[in-house]
């Protein structure tokens, strides 16, 4: 149908692009779904009536490419939202290079090639969104996984510059900051040595509805839940010595 919307998702195959795709479903929004994992990926996209396109972001040549498909049978994009990343835990100076490497490379170069390779759609379409699912790790320095952190960093600057770079063409760039939540690729109940932050893990469903609300209320940021991440993000820009030193020591992850 001519007036219906469409929104493109990447890591759709799962967690927060899942919940995202489902909770946009349920809203009316015809669905794109991006991500690796081929069976995940068509069997979400049957069970909700929207499609699937086999996509690896970091891979900048297959984003342009399923990106003329998409754009090929939907010419207008009315919201991408840019969820795609991997977990990487370790310090700098433990991690493997090529996980640093890769993390940068879906974490934040990920949503830059999908941005680009899906901007004539979204120009086409008449006060489109942009969603940057990044993390409260983007705005505090977490050395016990310092790539991960350094990637996300790198994506809420991408995303603060392209909003106020797109503002005036009409396109709504919005930025969501979850903290500590439980997918299967980041299992973090398990995971957390601090019994304090294990009470404040969140679910997929609740990031979901973060992404929906900040697209229809036109929010440029959200932290969510905003108890305790976006008072530890105020404090990381006030209190950058003791925050990070804090950090290191309550969001270590235990190893078993």
């Amino acid at each position: 149908m001519a007036d219906e919307r469409i929104a493109v998702i990447t890591g759709a195959s799962s967690g927060i692009g899942e919940a995202t795709a489902r909770e946009l479903t349920t809203r009316g929004w015809h669905c794109v779904l991006l991500a690796r994992r081929a069976d995940e990926l068509g069997r979400i996209g049957r069970e909700i009536g929207g499609e699937s396109e086999v996509c690896d972001v970091s891979d900048r040549a297959q984003v342009d490419e399923v990106a003329g498909r998409v754009l090929e049978r939907h010419p207008a994009i009315g919201l991408l939202v840019n969820n795609a990343g991997i977990a990487a835990r370790g310090s700098f100076l433990d991690i493997d290079p090529e996980l640093v490497e890769r993390v940068t490379a879906v974490n934040y170069l990920g949503g830059v090639w999908c941005l680009r390779a899906f901007a004539p759609g979204l120009r086409a379409a008449r006060g489109a969104h942009v969603v940057n699912v990044v993390s409260v790790a983007g705005t505090v320095a977490f050395a016990p996984a310092g790539a991960y952190a350094a990637a996300k960093h790198a994506q809420l600057a991408f995303s603060r510059s392209t909003a106020a770079l797109l503002r005036r063409e009409g396109i709504h760039v919005h930025t969501v900051l979850p903290g500590f939540v439980e997918t299967a690729g980041f299992p973090q109940r398990t995971k957390l040595r601090s019994a304090l932050l294990r009470r404040f893990v969140i679910e997929p469903e609740d990031v979901a509805r973060a992404v929906v609300g900040a697209v229809e209320k036109d929010k440029r940021e959200v932290t969510v839940p905003w108890f305790p991440y976006r008072l530890v993000s105020i404090g990381q820009v006030l209190f950058p010595r003791l925050v990070t030193t804090l950090a290191a020591r309550s969001t270590a992850h235990r190893d078993e």
